[in-house]
């Protein structure tokens, strides 16, 4: 049995749930998320807890368990704290800077590269090196985060491009010469 799946989640206060068949909506001070889930999985809320039960243990049902509690913790965790991405850019002349609510890439194309946030994210440039995508849905501030890693990917012999932070490129050996 998933031992995820099987977990109750704490509500905080100040944190709202409510059920709407298989809609679930979770109010709280960062905002409100709202998510459809599996028809099959039964997510019950009693005074400050949410516990997610499987009907039964065939295979589909034992994969949602885990995933289907995770994504109610997630939504729960967003609207009371929310959650954060940490970008790096490595390369000479490679920058980032803030224009408005868009942020504009320098990043050894011929152009600057624009990406404008949706309602829900922001972006927070504290250095021109390294960007910070916010958000209270934890999905899609990791969607962003990839797209903005995505229009300059780390190449693996000098290691430039957008990276996430602490993670490890890894690298490759330069051509070796002709040997005599």
């Amino acid at each position: 049995m998933s031992r995820i799946g099987r977990k109750p989640i704490e509500v905080p206060g100040g944190v709202e749930v409510t059920l709407n068949n298989t809609a679930i909506t979770v109010k709280g001070p960062k905002g409100t998320l709202t998510r459809e889930l599996h028809r099959d999985m039964k997510v019950t809320v009693e005074a400050n807890t949410i516990t997610v039960e499987r009907p039964s243990d065939n295979k589909e049902h034992r994969s949602l368990h885990g995933t289907t509690r995770s994504v109610v913790s997630n939504m729960v965790s967003g609207v009371t704290e929310g959650f954060s991405k940490s970008l790096e850019l490595v390369g000479v002349g490679y920058r980032a800077s803030k224009s408005g609510e868009k942020i504009v890439l320098n990043v050894g194309y011929s152009h600057p590269v624009e990406i404008t946030p949706e309602s829900g994210i922001e972006f927070e440039v504290p250095s021109n090196t390294k960007i910070i995508v916010r958000g209270i849905d934890k999905e899609r501030v990791g969607a962003y985060a990839a797209q903005i890693r995505k229009v300059r990917e780390p190449e693996p012999y000098k290691g430039k491009g957008i990276k996430y932070e602490g993670e490890r490129i890894i690298r490759k050996e330069g051509k070796a010469g002709k040997k005599k």
